[in-house]
């Protein structure tokens, strides 16, 4: 039988960004030692945007007031994909990690270490949003040299803090995909379906107002909605973003503590059923 190993009650809990850095350098370590699937996932965001691009092509003169703030359809869905491609490697990332620890047996000891659930959380959840963020940038860079993704009217404070704001609410996701991962053993491809079903919802390739009526209700209450929204304001008008990133803000603020909260239930279920290192 396998006897869960409890928390350290005699050492100190180092600082939380100290722990959050530890975490940083060791998946920073990983992703640099595996490098031809990091070229391959890439490779494969940039052969999404070509398809939009060509897509967009072939209806050069599709008009739509309903773009929010893009100026033709090629601008609207290459802010859609980019950050449905992050925002699904990030939070899908997250969940498999997981998934690696609990498998390997590591997430034992993790347990183990002097580290509360939330700086747990941050640590196993920053590494993949801050790497997310720089894939977002990467993207857009080739999306505006290659493919003449006009920039001219970013406002790119705005920017970052959509970027920002759009991290924190959107880990919450992730880290509940983390405890589906840990309650049962295969939530990777749960949580999978399920982001790809909220991106799709959410405004990625298509206005939200071309949805039937329920689901135009769902889809414009998820927090992809005002990611993409915001984004897109910030990049295309320089304005009206605003609204948007104090939604996130709310998302952050409500959100990733009942997802924390959730994640905590998920690890104390794990190590009563004794299957924190099962496969």
């Amino acid at each position: 039988m396998r006897v869960p190993i409890p928390a350290s009650s005699f050492r100190s809990r180092p600082p939380a960004l100290d722990a959050v850095g530890a975490f940083l350098r060791r998946d920073y370590r990983v992703v640099r030692s595996y490098r031809f699937p990091f070229v391959l996932d890439t490779f494969f965001g940039i052969l999404q945007l070509a398809v939009s691009y060509f897509i967009a092509q072939t209806f050069e003169d599709f008009e739509s007031a309903q773009l929010g703030g893009a100026p033709d359809y090629f601008a609207f869905a290459a802010i859609g994909i980019v950050m449905a491609l992050v925002v699904e490697a990030a939070a899908e990332g997250l969940a498999e990690k997981v998934r690696f620890e609990q498998t390997t047996g590591s997430l034992e000891a993790l347990m183990a270490q002097p580290i509360g659930v939330g700086q747990l959380c941050a640590g196993l959840a920053s590494f993949p949003f801050a790497f997310a963020l720089v894939r977002t940038l990467f993207y857009l860079s080739i999306a505006a040299v290659w493919m003449g993704l006009d920039l001219g009217r970013t406002d790119w404070p705005g920017l970052a803090l959509v970027f920002l704001l759009s991290a924190t609410a959107l880990a919450g996701l992730g880290i509940v995909a983390a405890a589906a991962v840990l309650v049962f053993k295969r939530g990777e491809t749960l949580s999978g379906v399920a982001l790809f079903g909220m991106t799709l919802i959410s405004g990625s390739v298509f206005p939200v107002s071309v949805l039937p009526g329920w689901l135009q209700d769902i889809g414009s209450v998820l927090p992809l909605r005002f990611a993409f929204d915001g984004v897109r304001e910030a990049l295309f008008t320089g304005s009206g973003w605003g609204g948007d990133a104090l939604a996130l803000g709310a998302f952050t603020v409500v959100g990733l503590p009942l997802a924390v909260l959730l994640f905590g239930q998920a690890l104390q279920a794990a190590r009563r059923a004794g299957s924190l290192g099962e496969a």
